[in-house]
């Protein structure tokens, strides 16, 4: 009962007679891509952020709701470095000193690029959160970063909606401010698997070499 007949691909008991290298877990075929995860990393090099200012474009439009859903990621994933207000003084910022005020020096200039890219690759003590957030989610708080540059006061968040595409009506839903009812608006798609295994592949032969 506690060998099971099946290969299971995080145990390894014998030698796999199927499999390349004799083990359960199978390597993906060269130069496919996960379901959802096509262009989830650029291949930027981490300290290129002058080519990502140039090349990267935020593919979304700066509406309201896009806004909204960039401050409630910000304060869910940076707040506790950055700030609420993007000053620097968030719990950990406070603590550890030489986290960057947004709205001061050349860090009120920083495009979405450069934003996007710091976010996927990390900067200095900054470690990487491309792993953390998807690529939708890094140019909403792209969005929001810029919010911030303004004055450090999300309250300027209007001034960048933009009449394009979905409404921008409504008030502000409290769970942008209320951490503790913070609700998930996007997955990092981490685990995710193909919707459609299997299909396009070859017939498996657990338990044959032939």
């Amino acid at each position: 009962m506690y060998d099971p007949i099946p290969y299971e691909p995080l145990k390894q008991y014998s030698f796999n007679q199927v499999n390349a290298f004799g083990i359960n877990q199978r390597t993906p075929p060269i130069a496919t891509i996960p379901r959802g995860k096509l262009d989830y990393y650029t291949h930027i090099p981490k300290d290129s952020v002058g080519i990502a200012e140039r090349t990267l474009r935020n593919p979304y439009p700066y509406t309201k709701e896009n806004l909204l859903e960039g401050q409630v990621l910000y304060t869910r994933v940076c707040a506790h470095c950055h700030g609420e207000n993007g000053n620097g003084q968030g719990p950990v910022g406070i603590k550890f000193k030489g986290v960057p005020n947004y709205s001061a020096a050349q860090y009120k200039t920083m495009n979405d690029g450069h934003i996007y890219h710091v976010i996927q690759w990390g900067r200095n003590r900054m470690m990487p959160h491309g792993s953390i957030v998807n690529p939708e989610e890094r140019w909403k708080i792209s969005m929001y970063v810029h919010v911030l540059q303004l004055n450090n006061d999300p309250a300027d968040l209007p001034k960048l909606v933009k009449a394009t595409g979905g409404s921008q009506t409504g008030p502000i839903d409290s769970n942008v401010r209320d951490r503790a009812n913070q609700y998930p608006v996007e997955e990092a798609q981490a685990g995710k698997g193909s919707e459609t295994p299997g299909q396009g592949g070859t017939v498996g032969r657990n338990g044959s070499s032939i």
